[in-house]
């Protein structure tokens, strides 16, 4: 009996990380996601803790249709990321995605979801935060085969409102991932975070390699996540060579 339990926890958890690999599964879920960097600034002195706070909360609308809300709340402490720049500990600017997403994938087997995404000046310093409001679109688009999840996510934020004396925001996320899940809930991720900045033209590129397992502690089933990312490219001032991730996700399955 209790070998026959854990083959069905085992399957449980196993469809629970192929649903953690779908960023818009109908899953509510509290990802508490730790990036650590390091050689930032002209002089490679400075580093940055980013605990990303990333609940995601489906809604359904109707029989058809969801509304997927991903929110991106980070908490940044960082030090001398330029000459004379010291410490800084706080918030930095919250991005709010809203994903409507069809119930049923394509017969084509696409599952997709596309809406507004919004930046909400909540940095708690000049250094964390751009002081602007910002909107634009954002989509995803993934298949699931198997063991295997390939998709992408993107999204364009452009500033609208905030303070004058700040410079405008004109950016582009583009984050291709690809998830092998297999079935004792072991997941390995490969993936790029990728941001270009249309003002100063460049492209701030991590690829990370992490792997993760579902497992339960109580009652309460969880993910967690580690690994390494190296930054192909960066702009002169930020991060460079190796970087590191540590991710922890509350799951609250239906």
């Amino acid at each position: 009996m209790a070998a026959a339990s854990f083959s069905v926890y085992s399957q449980d958890a196993s469809d629970l990380a192929k649903q953690l690999a779908n960023p818009i599964a109908s899953l509510v879920s509290v990802p508490f996601q730790a990036n650590v960097d390091w050689n930032i600034g002209p002089q490679d002195d400075g580093e940055r803790l980013t605990v990303n706070v990333q609940p995601v909360v489906p809604i359904s609308l109707n029989d058809d249709w969801n509304l997927i809300s991903r929110t991106i709340l980070p908490i940044i402490d960082q030090s001398d990321i330029f000459p004379g720049a010291g410490s800084q500990s706080g918030l930095g600017d919250t991005v709010q995605s809203l994903f409507f997403s069809p119930v049923e994938p394509t017969a084509n087997g696409w599952i997709w979801g596309a809406g507004p995404v919004f930046l909400l000046p909540t940095g708690t310093d000049d250094l964390l935060g751009a002081d602007k409001w910002g909107i634009g679109p954002t989509a995803v688009a993934l298949r699931q085969a198997g063991p295997w999840t390939t998709g992408g996510l993107v999204n364009q934020i452009w500033s609208v409102a905030g303070d004058d004396n700040r410079e405008d925001v004109s950016q582009s996320f583009v984050q291709p991932f690809f998830t092998y899940t297999t079935p004792t809930a072991l997941s390995v991720t490969l993936t790029a975070d990728s941001t270009y900045n249309w003002k100063t033209n460049d492209w701030t590129i991590p690829i990370g390699l992490f792997a993760a397992q579902v497992f339960k502690v109580g009652s309460q089933t969880m993910q967690v996540q580690a690994g390494p990312r190296y930054y192909a490219e960066s702009p002169e001032s930020g991060p460079e060579g190796w970087g590191a991730r540590v991710n922890v996700v509350l799951l609250f399955p239906k």
